[in-house]
């Protein structure tokens, strides 16, 4: 498979930044949970984040903490169960689901793309943003088993 430069990766990393931000706010939208609506919206940040991240590298700026490598749960919950319809006035797990599909797709696109880099710059960046995604996964899945799996009286 053909290596991309630095600038297509860029590129390509900053357009799915925004197709997240834009899947989070079109959402947020169609949900009337003021919970679901606040996570939303704290993943459409965490996207503008990402991408003001990409753009600033791009531009030469390198902030050195800004992607660390955190140990990451990951329940597996995406991987196993279907991702629903996105509709009008979506239930949480639903949505939590939705969110959990696009940041493990997002976690592979850019795995995927470190995968055809050798050690350096490029590749240590694209696992870093890896992480991020796989970050959010995390978060999304946590709140979708507990919404679906919700604690009991009896315990």
């Amino acid at each position: 498979m053909e290596t991309k430069t630095l600038d297509e990766i860029i590129t390509l990393a900053i357009k799915k930044e925004e197709e997240s931000f834009d899947l989070y706010t079109r959402l947020h939208g169609m949900v009337e949970d003021k919970m679901v609506k606040d996570t939303l919206m704290f993943l459409a940040g965490q996207e503008t984040k990402h991408k003001e991240f990409l753009v600033d590298y791009r531009n030469g700026k390198y902030p050195k903490d800004f992607l660390r490598m955190d140990k990451v749960i990951d329940y597996k919950i995406a991987q196993y169960v279907d991702t629903p319809e996105i509709k009008k006035n979506m239930d949480s797990v639903d949505v939590y689901l939705v969110a959990a599909h696009r940041e493990l797709n997002s976690y592979n696109l850019y795995m995927n793309l470190a995968g055809e880099h050798p050690d350096g710059e490029i590749k240590e960046i694209l696992t870093r943003m890896a992480n991020e995604e796989l970050k959010h996964k995390e978060k999304v899945e946590y709140l979708y088993s507990n919404s679906a799996f919700p604690q009991t009286q009896g315990g």
